[in-house]
């Protein structure tokens, strides 16, 4: 069984390097019944650079993009299994989950959240996810 590579045109493809590279990682990707969906973080999609803000405008942005990612692999929210959160301030997490509980709508995850430091200045939050399909 093939993997497919999931790519969505409204959402930041970085791996966190220069705007004039390539990224060496792709948004998404697919292997039968599962879709994986590379970090993401709260950079404008157009410019790849970060939004300025603070952790909630931060995660707003970071979790439209998730949504467009998961969007371009047909799936939504509901589909998703399981997230990873990466804060560069745990002391974030109260204003983030706030955020995250509003996006979510009354959706459950699985969920694993912590203190690290993101690899590009300014960034102060990155979440990834595995969603699953029948």
């Amino acid at each position: 069984m093939p993997k497919t590579i999931v790519t969505s045109q409204s959402a930041p493809t970085t791996g966190f390097t220069e705007a004039s590279k390539p990224a060496p990682i792709a948004q998404a990707v697919r292997f039968g019944n599962m879709l994986f969906v590379s970090g993401q973080g709260p950079l404008d999609p157009a410019t790849r650079v970060f939004v300025d803000g603070d952790i909630e405008v931060q995660a707003r942005q970071t979790l439209r993009n998730l949504l467009r990612v998961l969007d371009a692999g047909g799936a939504t929210l509901a589909n998703v299994v399981n997230m990873r959160v990466i804060l560069r301030n745990v002391d974030d997490f109260p204003r983030f989950n706030e955020v995250f509980r509003e996006f979510l709508e009354g959706e459950k995850v699985t969920r694993t959240c912590i203190g690290a430091t993101p690899h590009r200045a300014g960034v102060n939050i990155e979440i990834d996810c595995v969603a699953m399909f029948d």
